[in-house]
Protein backbone atom coordinates (compact mmCIF):
# COMPACT_ATOMS: atom_id res chain seq x y z
CA UNK A 1 0.00 0.00 0.00
CA UNK A 2 1.03 3.61 -0.58
CA UNK A 3 2.48 5.53 2.34
CA UNK A 4 0.28 8.49 1.44
CA UNK A 5 -3.48 9.00 1.67
CA UNK A 6 -5.84 11.70 0.42
CA UNK A 7 -5.97 14.63 2.89
CA UNK A 8 -8.74 14.57 5.48
CA UNK A 9 -12.04 15.85 4.10
CA UNK A 10 -11.11 15.12 0.48
CA UNK A 11 -11.68 12.18 -1.84
CA UNK A 12 -10.32 10.70 -5.04
CA UNK A 13 -12.68 10.54 -7.98
CA UNK A 14 -12.07 7.23 -9.75
CA UNK A 15 -13.67 5.17 -12.54
CA UNK A 16 -16.36 4.04 -12.88
CA UNK A 17 -17.94 6.55 -10.44
CA UNK A 18 -16.12 9.46 -12.08
CA UNK A 19 -18.32 9.00 -15.17
CA UNK A 20 -21.34 10.07 -13.09
CA UNK A 21 -19.60 13.28 -12.06
CA UNK A 22 -18.69 14.08 -15.65
CA UNK A 23 -22.29 13.44 -16.73
CA UNK A 24 -23.62 15.76 -14.00
CA UNK A 25 -21.23 18.55 -15.02
CA UNK A 26 -22.24 18.16 -18.64
CA UNK A 27 -25.98 18.17 -17.83
CA UNK A 28 -25.66 21.36 -15.77
CA UNK A 29 -23.55 23.09 -18.42
CA UNK A 30 -25.69 22.10 -21.42
CA UNK A 31 -28.62 24.54 -20.89
CA UNK A 32 -26.14 27.34 -20.12
CA UNK A 33 -24.29 26.86 -23.40
CA UNK A 34 -27.64 26.95 -25.19
CA UNK A 35 -28.51 30.27 -23.51
CA UNK A 36 -25.54 32.43 -24.44
CA UNK A 37 -23.19 31.67 -21.55
CA UNK A 38 -19.49 31.41 -22.44
CA UNK A 39 -16.99 29.30 -20.50
CA UNK A 40 -14.55 30.96 -18.09
CA UNK A 41 -11.77 29.43 -16.01
CA UNK A 42 -10.03 31.29 -13.19
CA UNK A 43 -6.98 30.44 -11.02
CA UNK A 44 -7.42 28.08 -8.09
CA UNK A 45 -6.13 30.78 -5.74
CA UNK A 46 -6.69 34.51 -5.46
CA UNK A 47 -5.82 37.42 -3.20
CA UNK A 48 -7.19 36.95 0.32
CA UNK A 49 -8.55 40.48 0.11
CA UNK A 50 -10.77 39.59 -2.87
CA UNK A 51 -12.75 37.16 -0.74
CA UNK A 52 -12.58 39.29 2.42
CA UNK A 53 -14.20 42.18 0.55
CA UNK A 54 -16.49 40.19 -1.73
CA UNK A 55 -17.68 37.26 0.38
CA UNK A 56 -17.69 39.28 3.62
CA UNK A 57 -15.48 39.75 6.67
CA UNK A 58 -18.16 38.34 9.00
CA UNK A 59 -18.84 35.14 7.10
CA UNK A 60 -17.65 31.77 8.37
CA UNK A 61 -16.01 31.28 4.97
CA UNK A 62 -13.61 34.19 5.54
CA UNK A 63 -13.20 33.97 9.32
CA UNK A 64 -12.89 30.19 9.69
CA UNK A 65 -12.86 28.24 6.45
CA UNK A 66 -10.47 29.80 3.93
CA UNK A 67 -7.19 28.09 3.17
CA UNK A 68 -4.99 31.20 3.31
CA UNK A 69 -1.21 31.30 2.95
CA UNK A 70 1.67 33.65 2.28
CA UNK A 71 3.88 33.14 -0.75
CA UNK A 72 7.68 33.40 -0.79
CA UNK A 73 7.20 36.83 -2.29
CA UNK A 74 5.02 37.96 0.61
CA UNK A 75 1.64 37.87 -1.17
CA UNK A 76 -1.37 36.80 0.89
CA UNK A 77 -3.36 34.29 -1.16
CA UNK A 78 -6.26 31.92 -0.54
CA UNK A 79 -7.52 28.82 -2.27
CA UNK A 80 -10.83 29.92 -3.76
CA UNK A 81 -13.76 29.06 -1.42
CA UNK A 82 -16.40 30.05 -4.01
CA UNK A 83 -16.57 31.10 -7.65
CA UNK A 84 -18.47 34.37 -8.02
CA UNK A 85 -15.83 36.78 -6.70
CA UNK A 86 -13.16 35.19 -8.91
CA UNK A 87 -15.33 35.28 -12.03
CA UNK A 88 -16.30 38.92 -11.48
CA UNK A 89 -12.65 39.84 -10.82
CA UNK A 90 -11.62 38.18 -14.09
CA UNK A 91 -14.40 39.88 -16.07
CA UNK A 92 -13.43 43.28 -14.67
CA UNK A 93 -9.71 42.72 -15.28
CA UNK A 94 -10.39 41.78 -18.92
CA UNK A 95 -12.86 44.68 -19.34
CA UNK A 96 -15.54 42.32 -20.62
CA UNK A 97 -18.16 44.77 -19.39
CA UNK A 98 -16.82 47.41 -21.82
CA UNK A 99 -17.34 45.27 -24.91
CA UNK A 100 -20.81 46.78 -25.34
CA UNK A 101 -22.91 43.66 -24.91
CA UNK A 102 -24.36 43.46 -21.41
CA UNK A 103 -25.00 41.29 -19.60
CA UNK A 104 -21.75 39.38 -19.82
CA UNK A 105 -22.93 35.77 -19.44
CA UNK A 106 -20.35 33.28 -18.15
CA UNK A 107 -20.32 29.72 -16.84
CA UNK A 108 -17.57 27.82 -15.06
CA UNK A 109 -16.71 24.45 -13.58
CA UNK A 110 -14.03 23.72 -11.03
CA UNK A 111 -12.80 22.80 -7.57
CA UNK A 112 -13.29 24.88 -4.42
CA UNK A 113 -11.82 24.61 -0.95
CA UNK A 114 -13.12 25.25 2.57
CA UNK A 115 -11.72 24.09 5.89
CA UNK A 116 -14.83 22.56 7.45
CA UNK A 117 -15.68 19.59 9.63
CA UNK A 118 -15.82 16.75 7.10
CA UNK A 119 -19.11 14.88 6.77
CA UNK A 120 -21.15 13.30 4.01
CA UNK A 121 -22.04 16.02 1.52
CA UNK A 122 -19.59 18.52 3.01
CA UNK A 123 -15.99 18.21 1.93
CA UNK A 124 -12.90 20.38 2.18
CA UNK A 125 -12.42 20.01 -1.56
CA UNK A 126 -15.59 20.06 -3.65
CA UNK A 127 -16.73 20.62 -7.21
CA UNK A 128 -19.24 23.13 -8.57
CA UNK A 129 -20.68 24.31 -11.85
CA UNK A 130 -21.70 27.95 -11.78
CA UNK A 131 -23.17 30.69 -13.95
CA UNK A 132 -23.00 34.48 -13.72
CA UNK A 133 -24.84 37.18 -15.69
CA UNK A 134 -22.92 40.41 -15.15
CA UNK A 135 -24.01 43.98 -15.83
CA UNK A 136 -27.80 44.02 -16.06
CA UNK A 137 -30.61 44.53 -13.56
CA UNK A 138 -33.52 42.58 -15.02
CA UNK A 139 -35.96 40.19 -13.30
CA UNK A 140 -35.90 38.08 -16.47
CA UNK A 141 -32.21 37.31 -15.87
CA UNK A 142 -32.92 36.12 -12.32
CA UNK A 143 -35.78 34.00 -13.62
CA UNK A 144 -33.65 32.65 -16.49
CA UNK A 145 -31.00 31.32 -14.15
CA UNK A 146 -33.52 29.66 -11.83
CA UNK A 147 -35.24 28.06 -14.84
CA UNK A 148 -31.93 26.83 -16.33
CA UNK A 149 -30.90 25.20 -13.06
CA UNK A 150 -34.29 23.52 -12.79
CA UNK A 151 -33.95 22.34 -16.39
CA UNK A 152 -30.50 20.91 -15.68
CA UNK A 153 -31.66 18.95 -12.64
CA UNK A 154 -34.71 17.58 -14.41
CA UNK A 155 -32.63 16.51 -17.41
CA UNK A 156 -30.65 14.33 -14.99
CA UNK A 157 -33.87 12.73 -13.73
CA UNK A 158 -33.98 14.48 -10.35
CA UNK A 159 -37.50 15.12 -9.11
CA UNK A 160 -37.46 15.43 -5.31
CA UNK A 161 -35.71 18.78 -5.03
CA UNK A 162 -37.32 22.02 -3.91
CA UNK A 163 -36.56 25.61 -4.91
CA UNK A 164 -36.66 28.14 -2.07
CA UNK A 165 -37.04 31.80 -3.07
CA UNK A 166 -36.73 35.07 -1.19
CA UNK A 167 -35.80 38.73 -1.63
CA UNK A 168 -33.13 40.39 0.52
CA UNK A 169 -34.05 43.93 -0.50
CA UNK A 170 -31.54 46.57 -1.56
CA UNK A 171 -29.55 49.51 -0.18
CA UNK A 172 -32.77 51.51 0.15
CA UNK A 173 -34.87 49.17 2.28
CA UNK A 174 -32.41 46.76 3.88
CA UNK A 175 -30.87 49.28 6.34
CA UNK A 176 -34.30 49.79 7.96
CA UNK A 177 -34.76 46.04 8.29
CA UNK A 178 -31.19 45.63 9.52
CA UNK A 179 -31.84 48.02 12.39
CA UNK A 180 -35.09 46.26 13.34
CA UNK A 181 -33.39 42.86 13.27
CA UNK A 182 -30.42 44.05 15.34
CA UNK A 183 -32.80 45.43 17.96
CA UNK A 184 -34.53 42.05 18.11
CA UNK A 185 -31.26 40.09 18.29
CA UNK A 186 -29.86 42.22 21.12
CA UNK A 187 -32.70 40.96 23.30
CA UNK A 188 -31.77 37.29 22.82
CA UNK A 189 -29.49 35.04 24.86
CA UNK A 190 -26.69 34.67 22.29
CA UNK A 191 -22.99 33.93 22.70
CA UNK A 192 -20.42 36.66 22.16
CA UNK A 193 -19.40 35.55 18.65
CA UNK A 194 -23.02 35.53 17.48
CA UNK A 195 -23.70 38.94 19.04
CA UNK A 196 -20.59 40.27 17.30
CA UNK A 197 -21.85 38.86 14.00
CA UNK A 198 -25.24 40.48 14.62
CA UNK A 199 -23.56 43.88 14.81
CA UNK A 200 -21.58 43.35 11.57
CA UNK A 201 -24.21 41.56 9.50
CA UNK A 202 -27.37 40.58 11.41
CA UNK A 203 -28.82 38.67 8.43
CA UNK A 204 -26.05 36.10 8.90
CA UNK A 205 -27.56 35.17 12.29
CA UNK A 206 -30.76 34.07 10.52
CA UNK A 207 -28.61 31.54 8.65
CA UNK A 208 -27.22 30.04 11.87
CA UNK A 209 -27.96 26.30 11.81
CA UNK A 210 -27.72 25.73 15.59
CA UNK A 211 -31.02 24.70 17.12
CA UNK A 212 -30.35 26.83 20.22
CA UNK A 213 -30.22 29.91 17.99
CA UNK A 214 -33.08 28.96 15.67
CA UNK A 215 -35.45 28.47 18.64
CA UNK A 216 -34.85 32.07 19.70
CA UNK A 217 -35.47 33.42 16.21
CA UNK A 218 -39.20 32.69 16.40
CA UNK A 219 -40.93 36.01 15.96
CA UNK A 220 -37.91 37.70 14.37
CA UNK A 221 -38.85 40.49 11.94
CA UNK A 222 -38.97 39.29 8.32
CA UNK A 223 -37.39 41.22 5.48
CA UNK A 224 -40.43 40.81 3.22
CA UNK A 225 -42.32 43.13 5.60
CA UNK A 226 -39.70 45.86 5.04
CA UNK A 227 -39.22 45.68 1.25
CA UNK A 228 -39.54 48.98 -0.61
CA UNK A 229 -42.01 49.24 -3.50
CA UNK A 230 -39.24 48.78 -6.12
CA UNK A 231 -37.97 45.57 -4.49
CA UNK A 232 -41.51 44.24 -4.07
CA UNK A 233 -42.26 44.85 -7.75
CA UNK A 234 -38.95 43.32 -8.84
CA UNK A 235 -39.47 40.21 -6.74
CA UNK A 236 -43.03 39.77 -7.91
CA UNK A 237 -41.91 39.86 -11.55
CA UNK A 238 -39.28 37.19 -10.86
CA UNK A 239 -41.96 35.03 -9.25
CA UNK A 240 -44.35 35.54 -12.18
CA UNK A 241 -41.73 34.69 -14.81
CA UNK A 242 -40.59 31.54 -13.01
CA UNK A 243 -44.20 30.44 -12.48
CA UNK A 244 -45.08 31.09 -16.15
CA UNK A 245 -42.22 28.75 -17.12
CA UNK A 246 -43.84 25.96 -15.13
CA UNK A 247 -41.15 25.92 -12.44
CA UNK A 248 -42.48 25.30 -8.94
CA UNK A 249 -40.89 27.13 -5.99
CA UNK A 250 -41.55 27.84 -2.33
CA UNK A 251 -41.44 31.33 -0.80
CA UNK A 252 -39.04 31.22 2.16
CA UNK A 253 -38.92 34.55 4.03
CA UNK A 254 -36.04 33.31 6.23
CA UNK A 255 -33.76 32.31 3.35
CA UNK A 256 -30.55 34.32 3.60
CA UNK A 257 -27.65 32.32 2.07
CA UNK A 258 -24.18 32.44 3.60
CA UNK A 259 -22.50 35.22 1.62
CA UNK A 260 -22.65 38.96 2.26
CA UNK A 261 -22.88 40.10 -1.34
CA UNK A 262 -26.48 39.05 -2.08
CA UNK A 263 -29.19 41.67 -2.76
CA UNK A 264 -32.81 41.24 -3.83
CA UNK A 265 -33.37 37.79 -5.38
CA UNK A 266 -31.89 34.87 -3.45
CA UNK A 267 -32.71 31.21 -3.99
CA UNK A 268 -31.62 27.76 -2.94
CA UNK A 269 -32.08 24.25 -4.31
CA UNK A 270 -32.57 21.70 -1.53
CA UNK A 271 -33.02 17.94 -1.53
CA UNK A 272 -34.61 16.36 1.52
CA UNK A 273 -32.87 13.04 0.88
CA UNK A 274 -29.48 14.41 1.93
CA UNK A 275 -30.03 14.90 5.66
CA UNK A 276 -28.52 17.98 7.28
CA UNK A 277 -26.57 18.98 4.14
CA UNK A 278 -29.75 19.43 2.11
CA UNK A 279 -28.65 22.32 -0.13
CA UNK A 280 -27.49 21.12 -3.54
CA UNK A 281 -27.05 24.60 -4.98
CA UNK A 282 -28.13 28.19 -4.81
CA UNK A 283 -27.46 31.76 -5.73
CA UNK A 284 -28.99 35.15 -6.21
CA UNK A 285 -28.48 38.76 -7.21
CA UNK A 286 -25.37 40.66 -6.11
CA UNK A 287 -25.76 44.20 -7.40
CA UNK A 288 -23.06 45.78 -5.22
CA UNK A 289 -20.26 43.20 -5.47
CA UNK A 290 -18.44 44.87 -8.36
CA UNK A 291 -18.07 48.09 -6.37
CA UNK A 292 -16.96 46.13 -3.29
CA UNK A 293 -13.95 44.79 -5.20
CA UNK A 294 -13.06 48.09 -6.87
CA UNK A 295 -15.09 47.94 -10.09
CA UNK A 296 -17.91 50.09 -11.48
CA UNK A 297 -21.57 49.53 -10.67
CA UNK A 298 -22.48 46.26 -12.40
CA UNK A 299 -25.72 44.70 -11.15
CA UNK A 300 -25.37 40.93 -11.55
CA UNK A 301 -26.94 37.59 -10.71
CA UNK A 302 -25.66 34.02 -10.60
CA UNK A 303 -25.67 30.59 -9.01
CA UNK A 304 -23.45 27.62 -8.22
CA UNK A 305 -24.63 24.01 -8.13
CA UNK A 306 -22.68 21.37 -6.22
CA UNK A 307 -21.60 18.42 -8.35
CA UNK A 308 -20.85 16.24 -5.32
CA UNK A 309 -24.23 16.88 -3.71
CA UNK A 310 -26.09 16.47 -6.97
CA UNK A 311 -24.56 13.00 -7.32
CA UNK A 312 -25.66 12.22 -3.74
CA UNK A 313 -29.19 13.46 -4.58
CA UNK A 314 -29.31 11.18 -7.62
CA UNK A 315 -28.25 8.25 -5.45
CA UNK A 316 -30.87 9.16 -2.82
CA UNK A 317 -33.58 8.99 -5.50
CA UNK A 318 -32.15 5.82 -7.02
CA UNK A 319 -31.63 7.53 -10.37
CA UNK A 320 -29.29 5.61 -12.66
CA UNK A 321 -27.77 7.82 -15.33
CA UNK A 322 -27.54 6.50 -18.87
CA UNK A 323 -23.80 6.73 -19.32
CA UNK A 324 -22.09 6.07 -22.65
CA UNK A 325 -19.97 2.93 -22.71
CA UNK A 326 -16.32 3.75 -22.15
CA UNK A 327 -15.43 0.91 -24.54
CA UNK A 328 -17.59 -0.45 -27.36
CA UNK A 329 -15.05 -2.76 -28.98
CA UNK A 330 -12.23 -4.77 -27.38
CA UNK A 331 -9.51 -6.19 -29.63
CA UNK A 332 -7.89 -9.56 -28.85
CA UNK A 333 -4.82 -10.42 -30.97
CA UNK A 334 -3.38 -13.94 -30.99
CA UNK A 335 0.27 -13.69 -32.01
CA UNK A 336 2.71 -10.95 -32.99
CA UNK A 337 1.44 -10.44 -36.56
CA UNK A 338 -2.17 -10.30 -35.33
CA UNK A 339 -1.09 -7.77 -32.72
CA UNK A 340 0.35 -5.46 -35.39
CA UNK A 341 -2.65 -5.82 -37.73
CA UNK A 342 -5.31 -5.49 -35.05
CA UNK A 343 -3.65 -2.50 -33.36
CA UNK A 344 -3.84 -0.65 -36.69
CA UNK A 345 -7.53 -1.58 -36.96
CA UNK A 346 -8.21 -0.28 -33.41
CA UNK A 347 -6.55 3.02 -34.36
CA UNK A 348 -8.80 3.22 -37.44
CA UNK A 349 -11.89 2.53 -35.36
CA UNK A 350 -11.00 5.31 -32.94
CA UNK A 351 -10.49 7.76 -35.82
CA UNK A 352 -14.02 6.90 -36.92
CA UNK A 353 -15.47 7.66 -33.51
CA UNK A 354 -15.76 4.09 -32.19
CA UNK A 355 -14.59 3.63 -28.58
CA UNK A 356 -12.10 0.78 -28.80
CA UNK A 357 -9.55 -0.83 -26.48
CA UNK A 358 -6.83 -3.42 -26.89
CA UNK A 359 -5.53 -6.47 -25.01
CA UNK A 360 -2.16 -5.08 -23.98
CA UNK A 361 0.60 -7.06 -22.31
CA UNK A 362 0.59 -10.17 -24.53
CA UNK A 363 -2.35 -11.86 -22.76
CA UNK A 364 -3.46 -15.33 -23.81
CA UNK A 365 -6.94 -15.88 -25.25
CA UNK A 366 -8.60 -16.75 -21.92
CA UNK A 367 -7.13 -13.79 -20.01
CA UNK A 368 -7.80 -11.42 -22.92
CA UNK A 369 -11.46 -12.45 -23.16
CA UNK A 370 -11.86 -11.88 -19.41
CA UNK A 371 -10.45 -8.39 -19.93
CA UNK A 372 -12.88 -7.86 -22.82
CA UNK A 373 -15.86 -8.78 -20.60
CA UNK A 374 -14.63 -6.56 -17.75
CA UNK A 375 -14.22 -3.62 -20.13
CA UNK A 376 -17.97 -3.39 -20.72
CA UNK A 377 -17.49 -3.59 -24.50
CA UNK A 378 -20.36 -4.87 -26.61
CA UNK A 379 -18.12 -6.55 -29.17
CA UNK A 380 -14.77 -8.32 -29.22
CA UNK A 381 -12.49 -8.49 -32.27
CA UNK A 382 -10.42 -11.66 -32.27
CA UNK A 383 -7.62 -12.18 -34.78
CA UNK A 384 -5.40 -15.24 -35.20
CA UNK A 385 -2.92 -16.45 -37.84
CA UNK A 386 -5.57 -18.35 -39.83
CA UNK A 387 -7.80 -15.26 -39.84
CA UNK A 388 -4.96 -13.18 -41.25
CA UNK A 389 -4.45 -15.70 -44.05
CA UNK A 390 -8.17 -15.56 -44.88
CA UNK A 391 -8.34 -11.75 -44.64
CA UNK A 392 -11.04 -11.82 -41.93
CA UNK A 393 -11.43 -10.99 -38.25
CA UNK A 394 -13.74 -12.75 -35.81
CA UNK A 395 -16.49 -10.44 -34.48
CA UNK A 396 -18.01 -11.68 -31.23
CA UNK A 397 -21.14 -10.22 -29.61
CA UNK A 398 -20.27 -10.30 -25.92
CA UNK A 399 -23.94 -10.11 -24.92
CA UNK A 400 -25.35 -12.93 -27.06
CA UNK A 401 -22.15 -14.91 -27.54
CA UNK A 402 -22.67 -15.04 -31.31
CA UNK A 403 -19.51 -14.94 -33.40
CA UNK A 404 -18.97 -14.46 -37.15
CA UNK A 405 -16.11 -13.81 -39.54
CA UNK A 406 -16.07 -10.34 -41.13
CA UNK A 407 -13.77 -9.14 -43.91
CA UNK A 408 -10.84 -7.13 -42.59
CA UNK A 409 -11.70 -4.18 -44.83
CA UNK A 410 -15.37 -4.32 -43.85
CA UNK A 411 -15.06 -4.45 -40.07
CA UNK A 412 -15.09 -0.66 -39.45
CA UNK A 413 -18.30 -0.16 -41.45
CA UNK A 414 -19.81 -3.27 -39.85
CA UNK A 415 -19.15 -2.00 -36.33
CA UNK A 416 -20.32 1.54 -37.09
CA UNK A 417 -23.60 0.06 -38.34
CA UNK A 418 -23.97 -2.36 -35.42
CA UNK A 419 -23.28 0.33 -32.80
CA UNK A 420 -25.57 2.86 -34.44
Amino acid sequence: MSTFKAPKGTYDLLPPDSAKYLAVREAIAAPLRDSGYGYIETPGFESVELFARGVGESTDIVTKEMYAFETKGGDRLALRPEGTASVLRAALEANLHKAGNLPVKLWYSGSYYRYERPQKGRYRHFSQVGAEAIGAEDPALDAELIILADQAYRSLGLRNFRILLNSLGDKECRPVYREALQTFLRGLDLDEDTLRRAEINPLRVLDDKRESVQKQLTGAPLLRDYLCDACKAYHEEVRELVTAAGVVFEDDPKLVRGLDYYTRTTFEFVHDGLGSQSAVGGGGRYDGLSEMIGGPALPSVGWALGVDRTVLALEAEGVELELPATTSVFAVPLGDEARRVLFAKVTELRKNGVAADFAYGGKGLKAAMKAANRSGARYALILGERDIEQGVVQLKDLESGEQSAVGMNEIVAELESALG
